[in-house]
Parts: C-alpha cells; sequence; structure tokens
C-alpha cells in the first residue's frame, strides 16, 4: 500500500511491514473529484448588474406570460390533461376540474396574485409584533392580550365575535371620517358606506409586492421541505433507527401522561406562548446571544460538526462500516483585491487575485505548494484530480466538508466558516482581518476542507 503523504499520521503511530517490492508498488491513481462548494462571498454582489438584483421588484421589467410560457415551464409533448387520472393503482384527484393548461395557469396566477395581498398583509402584521418592529409597547399590548387569554381560556370562543366586531367598527365610516357622533344624529344624510378595496392592477408596486411575497414564500416551502425530507426515512420504517424512534417515543408518551395532570396548564401555555417574543425582543437577539455565542463559540462549532459528522454516519453503507477509513485534507486558498477606492467591481476575496507564482486556488498541503491539478480557472463548479493509494476510494455518500474547527491549527485561530485569515505573506494566521491588513489593503486567507476515503481490495486485483 502506497504512502498517504497528504494524511496526518500521528507522531506515535509505527509503520507496518510489507513483503511487497519497491518496485511492485503500482503508481497512485488520478481520481476525478468535484471541487468544494463554498458559499458566495457577499463581496461579490456588488459586481452583479442592478437589473439582477431579486429584492427590488419595482427595479424588475416583470413579464408574467414570458415567465410562465418560457421553455422551462413548457410542458411535454405527451403530458396527459389530467395527470392523476387513469393508470394502475393511480387515484382519480381532480379530473372534474379544468385540465393541465399553461394559459389556465397564467390566468389563475395572475388572479392569485392580485387578490393574495391580504394573506401577505397578514403575515407582515404578525411579523412586526413578533419581531417587536413596532415599538415594545405594540408588542407588550399582544403579549397582556395573550397573558389574559390564557387566564381565562373560555375567551377563545369569543374571539370569532371580537374579530369581526373590530372590522365593523374599524371601517366605521363615522371612524374613518372623523365624523363626531352628535353630527351624525344631527345630519338628514348618513354617510356614505367606504369603497370596496381596489386590487392592485398588474406591474403596480403592490401587485409586484404580492409577486415578491410569493417567490419568497415558495422557497421558505422548499427549504421546509429540504430541511424535514432526511428524516422522513426514519419515520417510515425505512431506516434503522426507527425502533429506536418507537420505543423512546411510547416511553415518553406513558411518562408524559402522569406529568400532564400535575402542570398548571394556564401557566404552561402563558410560558410556552410568551417565551418567543422574548427571545426575539432586540436585546436578546443583539446583546444576549451573541454574547452567549461568543462565549460558547468554539463548543457550538463542534457540536454543528458533531451533528453533520452523524448525519454522514447514517448514510454510509454496509462496505464502508467494514472497510478502513481515513480523512484527506484539501486547502482553498484567496487573497483580498481591494480595487479602486476600496470599492471597485473586482474588490473582496477571490481566487483570481492570487499572484502569479504563489500557491495555487486548490492544494493539498497546508504549506500552499502541492496544488491540485484543475482547469486553472478557479470556478467551483469543475473537477479536480485527487491522487489516492491503490484501493483507496472517496466515500461516496458525502462531499468535503469544510474545517470549522480549525484542526489544523491553533483552537480559536479561524471564523465560523473554517477561514483563517495571514497577512500578505501568509503568516501570522488570525480568527479575523486586522485592521493594518485593511489599510495595506493586502492580505490572505485559507482555510481546510475534509473528506473520508475507504479502502476497497476488490480494486487493486
Amino acid at each position: 500500500m502506497a504512502t498517504l503523504d497528504y494524511v496526518d499520521v500521528p507522531p506515535c503511530a509505527t509503520r507496518l511491514q510489507t513483503n511487497v517490492p519497491i518496485e511492485d508498488i503500482r503508481p497512485t491513481p488520478k481520481i476525478v473529484t468535484p471541487l468544494p462548494r463554498p458559499e458566495r462571498s457577499h463581496t461579490r454582489s456588488a459586481s452583479l448588474p442592478s437589473n439582477l438584483s431579486p429584492t427590488s421588484p419595482t427595479k424588475v421589467a416583470f413579464n408574467l406570460p414570458q415567465v410562465l410560457l418560457s421553455s422551462a415551464l413548457q410542458l411535454p409533448a405527451n403530458a396527459p390533461a389530467t395527470p392523476r387520472d387513469g393508470g394502475k393503482g393511480a387515484t382519480r384527484l381532480l379530473t372534474t376540474r379544468d385540465p393541465l393548461s399553461i394559459p389556465i395557469t397564467t390566468v389563475n396566477f395572475r388572479r392569485f396574485v392580485s387578490k393574495s395581498g391580504p394573506a401577505f398583509w397578514l403575515q407582515d402584521r404578525l411579523e412586526e409584533i413578533v419581531m417587536w418592529r413596532k415599538g415594545q409597547k405594540y408588542t407588550v399590548v399582544w403579549m397582556a392580550v395573550y397573558a389574559f387569554i390564557c387566564y381565562f381560556p373560555r375567551t377563545v370562543l369569543l374571539l370569532p365575535h371580537v374579530v369581526l366586531l373590530g372590522i365593523l367598527l374599524g371601517t366605521h365610516p363615522v371612524l374613518r371620517r372623523g365624523i363626531s357622533p352628535d353630527d351624525t344624529i344631527c345630519a338628514t344624510v348618513e354617510p356614505l358606506p367606504l369603497p370596496l378595496p381596489v386590487q392592485p392592477g398588474e406591474g403596480s408596486i403592490d401587485w409586484l409586492a404580492n409577486v415578491q411575497a410569493i417567490q419568497n414564500l415558495m422557497g421558505a416551502v422548499s427549504d421546509a421541505h429540504d430541511f424535514v425530507l432526511p428524516v422522513v426515512p426514519h419515520l417510515t420504517h425505512a431506516s434503522p433507527y426507527t425502533s429506536i424512534i418507537l420505543t423512546f417515543t411510547l416511553v415518553t408518551f406513558l411518562l408524559a401522561i402522569p406529568l400532564i395532570n400535575l402542570l398548571p396548564m394556564r401557566m404552561t401555555f402563558l410560558t410556552l406562548g410568551l417565551s418567543p417574543l422574548v427571545f426575539t425582543h432586540p436585546f436578546t437577539r443583539l446583546t444576549l446571544l451573541p454574547a452567549l455565542l461568543s462565549a460558547n463559540r468554539l463548543l457550538l462549532r463542534r457540536a454543528r460538526v458533531r451533528m453533520y459528522r452523524t448525519i454522514d454516519d447514517d448514510r454510509l453503507e454496509d462496505r464502508h462500516w467494514h472497510a478502513e477509513m481515513r480523512e484527506v485534507a484539501l486547502f482553498e486558498n484567496e487573497r483580498w483585491a481591494a480595487g479602486e477606492e476600496g470599492a471597485g467591481a473586482d474588490a473582496g476575496w477571490g481566487k483570481a487575485h492570487l499572484r502569479p507564482g504563489e500557491r495555487k486556488a486548490w492544494t493539498r498541503g497546508r504549506d500552499g505548494w502541492s496544488g491540485v491539478a484543475d482547469d486553472g480557472s478557479g470556478d467551483v463548479s469543475s473537477n479536480l484530480t485527487f491522487s489516492l493509494a491503490p484501493g483507496w476510494l472517496f466515500v461516496e455518500t458525502e462531499e468535503w466538508r469544510p474545517d470549522v474547527e480549525g484542526t489544523w491549527i491553533d483552537a480559536g485561530r479561524a471564523d465560523d466558516c473554517g477561514w483563517v485569515y495571514t497577512d500578505d505573506t501568509w503568516l501570522d494566521p488570525q480568527p479575523a482581518p486586522l485592521e493594518d491588513w485593511k489599510k495595506a489593503g493586502t492580505m490572505t486567507r485559507r482555510r481546510r476542507w475534509i473528506r473520508r476515503i475507504y479502502y476497497d481490495p476488490a480494486t487493486t486485483v
């Protein structure tokens, strides 16, 4: 077995002797592996054209028919009009409604955008309450209302009446037009009722705001789905951990039955309902939590690493568990370019800013000189050739992960993303750039990526 010179070997380790002659050892094969996918730097957003900003709907020429009729949403030629109608084992749903059609989708989407404003208005009002956007008095009043309901839970049955009365009183012409009650008694003509709210026209600011809210809602639903999807196999008896989860759930359920009778329900619901508002208070978010996180930052990093490793271990197959496993390392190197007056289009961290003759964008050693073969562009979508000893393969169920603990350097010298910042000569590692480096406009950084490999004797035959 060839020596893995890029793997950290403990000093106390003893190399095993082999009977294979040196000349019979085959050269290390080149294995193609995708580059790690680092997060995009915030400095890159400055170079984007202004007409591509996703958060400014009023500045974007939004053509809904063109979007819906684009090639990305074209229906296949053999697409059935009612996808769930017919077929063995297919459920007959939506068969009595309109068939699948892009024109109908366009019309219904336009109608949905025009009429979805109240739902997102309610979402904004709830966000103002929960996130303390309108001051402490506004949120404290709603906290008092919730506390009143907790101590008098039967008032929940009156909430529909309270809501309806609030709408009727809030839209009364006397209150909306500033007319006193005495004037209405003496008046011979009753005030005219308020006109119905006008739906926003297509292309208006309110209409585009609804489109933006729908866009963000679709992203939130997709993120929630991707977050829950890895847990589904454990709940559908498709994982060996299902029996453990079932046993734990049954035990906790039986233990919770007597505890429910002991808990004071009013105080319990009061605490559970007000706790999120306490955690979203500006003092908690901006002062208390950062202080606690900074004091336990290293512990949180280690907990995050252990969590990701547990997820990776759960995805391993039997051949991985029965094989010898190790870790290989890859270093990502970048240099800072200040640009013109510190805010040019090319300003920020980037691999293209590395100087000729210095370390490559991706290297196997921390010294930065053992480069890895790639296309030379530094594009994260390209592949690289990584040399592994005969019989060693990358674990197929996982990818490269950044070493956020910074185990290759002194503890506390890396930031939350694993970056270690250095001066112009790649020396003096720090967890954040120093002010002298920022003034000089010359600084560098690097971080370590790790991935596991396993030994398969069948590949050496």
